[in-house]
Order: structure tokens, then C-alpha cells, then sequence
């Protein structure tokens, strides 16, 4: 195939503008582009066929995007999980970002077809080390739940700035203190979608996965006025260190017990896999443990089995009215991943419980 040296920069000028959603991004979109032109141009297809070209700009730039992308990020996250959560999703993915006093962050949110102006739930979705928005998107389906629920979803990203892995700061001292550090930027994103879209204020929530799901339970702790429940996964709780040598103690299970009365009173849903040898599932326990108990609040035990899946044990908490403040899912046989989740994403097992529509269905019975 010949391409002409306007299309080669034009496809190069549209790869510096994608370069800041991801190099896999960038290798789709191109691609796509190649397709097309190459199915508009059949003979020239055929005639390139027959020729060895000695350089091929195309793939050049190709090669070069995928230094560029392993150099960024050595863990080098499968093509498939970047850019791919709004194909064949009829929704609008947006990407912006915010800043504060406390620092920078991309963000893309989701809004569903259904969504036409009214009073809607929003969701805050914090992804786990070296994921990021797109990956989290697609690996939970949480757009997909978001097109049945005519629900927002905000997809904070943490930046290789703040930390080398993107992972969510959940460690440091300064994140986790009330409007300052990460949980200042995450709470002023939220805000102002709140502020740009009409957000129903009783259906805010946060949920997220490992590091993110311990900075989840970080804003449900700092901010009990802006969300209305918290999902943890494969998390760890409140305070559970201060620093790096503490937090690698807290993933073994050997967290740290804020003291004083600094107790969740959120309702919150908890999954952990009996098996996760990265975040201990002592953690998700502590989790529970830690919120306040209602006088009368009533246990019940359920087991269960996910067909030609994970067996496990779902152990809710109902307050004396019936409703259910705590539910904590543990899924047996399971590693540190997202249940249920989709396999085009990272860290996700699709043979445990459906851990996205678990939680919105939780979520959803706190209006």
C-alpha cells in the first residue's frame, strides 16, 4: 500500500494527540486508519503486495510507539485493555483532567446514552497498580452496568508522577488527611462533576481495586458527607500504614490500627479472595471489623457457587430496620483480581461472583 507523505503526517500529528491516552491507543487508531484506507484503495493493496518495500513508515512508527509504551510503563499492559472500553459502548468516554493545590490528574468519565439530564447516581472507580482508566473500564464493565443503571462513572487515573507504578498513594501520611494529597484531587473531581452534570448528592460512590481500593476506603473515611457507600477490593482499610516498609507489612496482614475513634459508619461491600497472596485477606476482614456495629444489627452466612466458578461466602450485615449496611463477599479458591470481571482486562477472574453488578446492586438499595 502507497501513502502519501500528507496522510503519513496527519496520521503522525494524530498520534501525538493520542500519545496521552496510551500508546496501545494510538497503535488502534492507526491501524484502523490503515484498514480503511487500504479497503478504499484495493488496487493499490495489491500492487504493494507484490513489492518488498526496504522501509515501511507505517510499522516504523508502529515499533516506535511501542518503545515509547514499554519505556513508560515496564509492565507493559496488554494492547487489548487500553482504548478498548468504549468500542460498541453507545455512551460518551471523556477524558479531562483536574488540578488543585495538591497536583494534577487525568480522569475520564463515563456517560451513559440513557442519561438525558436527569437526577443520576454518580460512581467514582479507582483502578489498581498499573492499570488505568480504560483497562479498569473494561476489565470491571462497569460502563455496561452504567448503560442499565443510567449511571455516571468517573474513572480517576493516577499519574507515573505521583507514582512510578500508578498506584494510588494510600500509604503516605499526606493521603491520608482530609483535603490534602490524592484525596483532595479525588474529592475535587467529584465534586465537580457533581457540579457539571446533575448528580443526584445521595447516590455518590466510590469504589476501587487493591491500591485503589484502599483509597477507596480512604475518601469513604475522609469524606462520609460526599459519598454515600464505599466498595472495597482486594483492599486494605483505613490507615493500614504510613510508609512503604509498613504498607508491604499491611499487604502480608500486619496492618496498623488508627488510634482513636476513627470508625467507618458508611455502608460498604467488601470482596477478597481467600487465595490473594498480594493484599492478605485479613484485610477485607478488617474492613468489616472495624465500621460500627448497630445495637440489634443481625449476621446471616450464605454460601454460594458461581456455576463451573469459585465457590463463596457472602456474609451480610442488616441493620434492625432490614437494611443491609455491610456485605462481605469471600471468594474461595481466588487471587487478587476482579471477580467476575471481563478477561480483556488485567486483573480480572471471570469464574467469581460478579463482583460490578454485586456492588451496584448494593449501592442502589443505599437511596
Amino acid at each position: 500500500m502507497s501513502l502519501s507523505k500528507k496522510m503519513l503526517a496527519q496520521m503522525r500529528a494524530a498520534t501525538r494527540s493520542l500519545m496521552r491516552r496510551g500508546p496501545s491507543v494510538a497503535r488502534t487508531m492507526m491501524r484502523e486508519s490503515i484498514k480503511t484506507a487500504s479497503s478504499m484503495h484495493p488496487a493499490a493493496t495489491q500492487a504493494t503486495a507484490s513489492k518488498q518495500m526496504s522501509f515501511d513508515p507505517v510499522s516504523d512508527m508502529l515499533a516506535d510507539l511501542s518503545r515509547i509504551g514499554q519505556s513508560v510503563n515496564p509492565f507493559n499492559v496488554p494492547p487489548l485493555s487500553l482504548g478498548a472500553a468504549a468500542i460498541g459502548m453507545p455512551g460518551h468516554f471523556i477524558d479531562a483532567s483536574f488540578t488543585n493545590d495538591a497536583g494534577t490528574r487525568d480522569y475520564k468519565l463515563y456517560v451513559p446514552s440513557t442519561y438525558a439530564g436527569q437526577a443520576a447516581p454518580l460512581l467514582v472507580m479507582l483502578h489498581g497498580c498499573t492499570q488505568n482508566p480504560d483497562d479498569f473500564a473494561l476489565g470491571t464493565g462497569m460502563n455496561v452496568l452504567a448503560e442499565e443503571h443510567v449511571c455516571l462513572v468517573l474513572y480517576p487515573a493516577q499519574s507515573q508522577q505521583a507514582n512510578a507504578h500508578r498506584c494510588w498513594n494510600w500509604f503516605n501520611a499526606i493521603d491520608q488527611k482530609r483535603d490534602q494529597g490524592e484525596p483532595s484531587i479525588i474529592a475535587g473531581m467529584t465534586r465537580e462533576i457533581m457540579a457539571r452534570y446533575t448528580i443526584d448528592p445521595e447516590q455518590v460512590y466510590v469504589a476501587g481495586l487493591s491500591a485503589g481500593g484502599a483509597m477507596s476506603a480512604i475518601m469513604g473515611t475522609l469524606y462520609p458527607e460526599l459519598y454515600a457507600a464505599v466498595g472495597v477490593h482486594s483492599g486494605l482499610p483505613f490507615a493500614a500504614a504510613h510508609d512503604l516498609p509498613t504498607a508491604m507489612a499491611a499487604m502480608k496482614g500486619d496492618f496498623r490500627r488508627p488510634k482513636g475513634n476513627k470508625v467507618r459508619e458508611l455502608p460498604i461491600i467488601v470482596f477478597h479472595g481467600d487465595q490473594d497472596t498480594t493484599v492478605h485477606p485479613a484485610n477485607g476482614e478488617e474492613l468489616i471489623r472495624r465500621r460500627r456495629r448497630h445495637a440489634g444489627e443481625q449476621i446471616a452466612v450464605e454460601p454460594g457457587r458461581v456455576p463451573d466458578g469459585h465457590a463463596f461466602t457472602r456474609t451480610v450485615h442488616r441493620q434492625p430496620d432490614g437494611s443491609i449496611h455491610a456485605e462481605h463477599w469471600l471468594v474461595h479458591g481466588f487471587g487478587h483480581a476482579w471477580s467476575g470481571g471481563d478477561a480483556r482486562g488485567t486483573y480480572t477472574d471471570g469464574k467469581g461472583p460478579n463482583a460490578s453488578r454485586e456492588m451496584m446492586r448494593f449501592f442502589r438499595t443505599r437511596r
